[in-house]
């Protein structure tokens, strides 16, 4: 609710958008939390699950629309599609989105759409927004980003491998992509695909582009969905295509051939933001479910509620604060992007996506420990919020390659650093002579050594 809004930022939220996540927060605890189980079983089991959209899901949207919760995430003063939030405004929203597996999808505000639909907003030209950013933003399509590779190491990009070749006036494709998420869902429609188009460039980030590709293109086939920690995560799906001779027209480029750094660059930034916000309402959900389980009066292990053994309510005071200091790391940097734009806050933005998701495993893990053997089954929502979150650690770039270059980055500080403390040492010196002072230094004055 707009009460919790931290209140360090506040001030900096509309009277509306207070008004509007009290909306999303009835929403989700309402309609999107109850539903979860529904969305599960409407799923069902076997492979008619690619074949088939769950209808809660729908119900779902059409009560968001008539709430006005829809394509939230587009920021205040970046996109003309933008319903007017900035980024801190919608993060604020997104941690409550984050407390449903539904949610998000049921206010079209789901990856990896979202980040499809700010490439199509930002980079798209006219045609390519009537085609394809329309009916996302509709909620008629979804689509899916198509990056990593099996046969490289996908966490340095320049190592993109995918081929696009120019043919007259197509493009043609060869290669493969996985971690393709939502290929597996029927109704998506369109792939966002980077791949080569200029591998012998000596600037290896212009060798890059990202063109679209409809999904129905010939010579496209999904070898296989990928399993996360067991879950398939069907419709929606992680897939893993082969591109054989797959043929664009030269007016699916997006940007420009050689742009795809670039836009990947600018796609990446505020999705980071959404995946830690939403992993923030995930370790709300996380806490409340180890209080009610800690306060069960039915389990009572060596005679005692749990939270009357020692470490638990260690646990909980740990798992409130630690989630309440993330949460401010994911504010500062959408406060950031708002002033300052994605590339503004790469430094912040690098902060949440490292921070958050290992804060949030953390809390679910204690969570989970807290149940026992039911934490890791189908009766909570634990086990499955943990094999997600624990993907974030390697989506959009390893914490590892976040790490290094915010450690370089600092380190560039070395030298000032060095330099100031020598200065404030040499004035030391001279206060000390002035001063007749001398530092004192305990056991000088020790007698009884025998050395």
């Amino acid at each position: 609710m707009s009460a919790k809004i931290p209140a360090i930022v506040s001030n900096r939220v509309s009277d509306e958008a207070k008004r509007m996540t009290d909306v999303v927060a009835k929403f989700v605890e309402e309609d999107c939390v109850p539903a979860d189980p529904v969305l599960e079983a409407q799923v069902g089991e076997g492979d008619a699950r690619w074949e088939s959209h769950p209808p809660i899901v729908e119900e779902l949207k059409a009560k968001a629309r008539k709430l006005g919760l829809w394509n939230m995430f587009l920021p205040k003063g970046y996109y003309a599609e933008s319903p007017g939030w900035t980024n801190l405004e919608y993060g604020i929203m997104a941690e409550w989105l984050g407390r449903s597996r539904v949610a998000s999808e049921a206010c079209n505000c789901a990856a990896p759409d979202t980040g499809n639909m700010e490439v199509l907003a930002k980079y798209g030209n006219a045609a390519q927004k009537e085609k394809w950013l329309k009916p996302l933003m509709d909620g008629k399509i979804r689509s899916a980003f198509l990056m990593t590779e099996p046969g490289v190491a996908s966490s340095d990009a320049t190592n993109i491998e995918l081929d696009i070749k120019r043919e007259g006036n197509e493009y043609v494709l060869n290669g493969q992509k996985w971690w393709s998420s939502g290929a597996g869902d029927p109704r998506c429609q369109i792939y966002i695909v980077m791949g080569k188009t200029d591998p012998s460039n000596r600037d290896p980030y212009r060798q890059q582009s990202v063109v679209l590709v409809p999904a129905n293109t010939p010579g496209i086939k999904i070898n296989r969905m990928l399993r996360v920690y067991g879950y398939d995560d069907a419709p929606h799906g992680h897939g893993h295509l082969t591109f054989t001779n797959v043929r664009v027209p030269v007016s699916n480029m997006v940007l420009g051939e050689g742009r795809g750094f670039e836009i990947i660059q600018g796609r990446l930034g505020p999705g980071r933001i959404h995946h830690a916000m939403r992993s923030i309402g995930a370790s709300e959900v996380a806490l409340d479910w180890m209080l009610m389980r800690v306060n069960d009066e039915s389990k009572k292990p060596f005679g005692k509620l749990l939270r009357e053994h020692g470490v638990i309510l260690e646990w909980i005071a740990k798992s409130r604060m630690e989630i309440d200091a993330a949460r401010l790391v994911v504010l500062n940097a959408a406060i950031k992007m708002d002033e300052q734009g994605p590339k503004g806050a790469l430094k912040e933005i690098a902060q949440a996506k490292v921070l958050i998701p290992q804060t949030a495993l953390t809390v679910i893990d204690r969570a989970i420990q807290s149940f026992g053997g039911a934490g890791v089954c189908q009766d909570t929502p634990l086990a499955n919020m943990w094999a997600g979150i624990r993907t974030l650690r390697l989506a959009d770039g390893p914490d590892e390659v976040h790490l290094q270059q915010m450690g370089r980055n600092e380190n560039k500080r070395g030298r000032e650093a060095t330099e100031r403390i020598k200065r404030q040492q040499a004035r030391t010196a001279e206060l000390m002579k002035r001063h007749g002072a001398q530092t004192a230094q305990p056991g000088t004055r020790i007698r009884h050594s025998k050395m």
